[in-house]
């Protein structure tokens, strides 16, 4: 079945990703791709240490190639690095060194890692960020502490497409303590943003006394001009009403006309008789 095959495959993608994040612990990882090609598989991985990542030359990835090839039987493993400049905008990133001062400091300062990871989120212009920290801290007594700061999205088609989360795990003393971060990248577009729309200034100029004046007497002698015999033996076009008057006018003398002819007819033709 082509179904079974396509669910092995991403079981077997899932197991590598886990595999290089548990080999390449507190370097930075972002994220982990794989790439299927035709020379073999190329995996990349997204870190902001990449240092680390590759070790005196390059001792470390060779040796995770000769891992991937050992326990998951890849032929010809490929892997990039891929660096992440914006480190405040990565919530994995985030949540691993939240984990990483929790286990160095203790959970004491825990108030301190929160805030500082959440006020580097908002520097590097996210519009929202939410940390849930979860577990004894700081007492023996399980709580949730949560920080948050901006505008979050929490349900709709934006909060799964446009919102960053990451979960990591912390291993104190005391217990584990669980970790998720949750950022709204600064270029997502929300519905329900409206822009307005400057309206256009009018710039009125104001005419000075003496330019007044001067178009007040242009004026005035506009209106003074005297009217030419030309201009009154200009006859104005007639309109389509005061053609049908004229028309039924013409219409009624005619008819007048003729009924006085009739009359003068007949009496002439009786004096005759």
């Amino acid at each position: 079945m082509i179904e079974r095959k396509f669910v092995a495959n991403n079981i077997k993608e899932f197991l590598i990703k886990e595999f290089v994040s548990t080999k390449l612990g507190k370097v930075g990882l972002s994220d982990v791709k794989l790439q299927r090609t035709p020379l073999g598989e190329k995996i990349i991985i997204s870190t902001s240490r990449p240092g680390l990542v590759v070790g005196r030359s390059g001792t470390n990835i060779t040796q995770l190639t000769k891992d991937l090839k050992k326990n998951f039987d890849l032929e010809n493993p490929q892997i990039e690095i891929e660096e992440i400049k914006e480190i405040h905008l990565d919530a994995n990133i985030i949540a691993e060194f939240i984990a990483g001062s929790l286990e160095r400091f203790g959970s004491a300062r825990f108030k301190g890692v929160g805030h500082k990871a959440m006020s580097g989120i908002m520097g590097a212009g996210a519009l929202g960020v939410e940390i849930l920290i979860s577990g004894k801290i700081p007492s023996s007594r399980a709580k949730s502490w949560r920080f948050y700061m901006g505008y979050l999205k929490k349900c709709g088609d934006i909060s799964i497409v446009g919102v960053k989360k990451a979960y990591t795990v912390a291993k104190l003393k005391t217990g584990i303590v669980g970790i998720k971060v949750s950022l709204m990248l600064p270029d997502v577009k929300l519905p329900d943003k409206i822009d307005l729309l400057d309206e256009k200034e009018e710039i009125i100029e104001e005419l000075s006394r003496e330019e007044s004046k001067v178009v007040e007497k242009e004026l005035e002698a506009a209106l003074d001009q005297p009217i030419t015999d030309a201009d009154k033996t200009k006859e104005e076009p007639k309109t389509k009403k005061e053609n049908k008057d004229d028309k039924t006018s013409k219409k009624k003398t005619s008819t007048k006309t003729k009924s006085k002819i009739k009359k003068d007819s007949k009496n002439i033709t009786e004096k005759k008789k």
